[in-house]
């Protein structure tokens, strides 16, 4: 299939990577994810089965699709998350088999690191805010640091490169670690990409001023550290930086301050089968409601690329008229 025929939305952006979103439930409650108490789960007859989620892949394939990275919520507490692994890697697009990679709490990964990487899986992103257990707790309001840190073990012992762990900065919470995170990637021969906090929150408390900026960062890690930038960033969301002339490598992904758009190739299809072209999208397409009334491929496939041709040129966080999505984070799948 050429470029041409897949996936191209009217500004010439060829999406060769889709989101899938396991499940919305989550065993942390994160303060800039969800509230206390949680938020209400989508009905489990509405979510995606195992074999809608495989139908739907091998759609988006045939389009032109050529990575997969399964999200939530947590994607780990979905029961048949190494079957659902196994044949997703099993699916082969225009460059050979479906690369298959997951963003994680890592908690469960102790267990599953192993399987998982047996079943194909090619990458783990490990979510990693703080590295003090008060901390961690008071963060996510759960004492479950000891399980993360586990897990981050785990998946480094599979082999399985590059391994990143990601870190939502966060002012007045974190950002007194971010040294410490570095150093902590580097002894764990991972890649840590810090992350601007976004507003996707299911309160919708998000702040701009309380926002740590991706120049803030590299200030703080620059009075440390040595940081190269790295050529080639393409459609990459982080911009990566050398650390002191190693093989040590930190990357910091500012879409709100230093959006890449222009270079977005992603796509996303939630927990209960919308599709998203965009993160901050307001607007979804049902492919579930479709699938289920027994429409065919053709039909399908058409809504797929109805969606990706109606994607706009950004997110427009800086509009005036920006609205903040609906569906919080863990609904939308990262």
């Amino acid at each position: 299939m050429s470029e041409t025929g897949g996936l191209v939305d009217t500004f010439g952006r060829v999406h060769r990577d889709l989101r899938i979103s396991l499940t919305d439930r989550c065993n942390l409650r994160c303060l800039y994810c969800m509230p206390a108490k949680g938020v209400p789960w989508i009905p489990k007859p509405e979510l995606l089965t195992t074999d809608e989620i495989i139908v739907l892949a091998e759609m988006f394939a045939r389009l032109g699709i050529v990575e997969v990275r399964l999200t939530g919520g947590e994607p780990l507490l979905r029961p048949d998350i190494v079957d659902i692994v196994g044949r997703l890697s099993s699916i082969r697009g225009e460059r050979g088999p479906l690369r298959v990679s997951i963003t994680t709490n890592g908690i469960g990964l102790a267990n599953l690191a192993q399987p998982l990487a047996d079943a194909g899986l090619e990458r783990f992103n490990i979510s990693l805010d703080t590295l003090r257990a008060d901390r961690f707790a008071q963060l996510t309001r759960r004492d479950r640091l000891d399980d993360v840190l586990a897990g981050i073990e785990a998946a480094r012992a599979t082999g399985l490169v590059p391994l990143k762990i990601n870190t939502v900065a966060m002012r007045g919470t974190n950002d007194d670690e971010l040294i410490d995170l570095v150093r902590f990637a580097r002894e764990h021969g991972a890649q840590l990409r810090f992350i601007e906090q976004m507003p996707l929150d299911a309160g919708h408390i998000w702040s701009r001023v309380k926002m740590v900026t991706g120049a803030e960062i590299l200030e703080t890690l620059s009075s440390e550290f040595e940081l190269e930038p790295c050529e080639g960033r393409g459609s990459d969301p982080a911009q990566r930086f050398v650390v002191d002339g190693s093989a040590t490598t930190v990357g910091v992904i500012a879409s709100v301050t230093a959006p890449f758009c222009g270079a977005c190739d992603r796509v996303r299809l939630t927990a209960d089968g919308q599709m998203r072209n965009c993160l901050f999208a307001r607007g979804e397409s049902d492919l579930r409601s479709l699938l289920r009334s027994g429409a065919t491929g053709e039909e399908i496939e058409a809504m797929i690329r109805a969606s990706v041709t109606a994607k706009k040129a950004g997110h427009g966080i800086d509009d005036p008229g920006f609205l903040q999505p609906d569906r919080p984070m863990s609904a939308i799948g990262g």
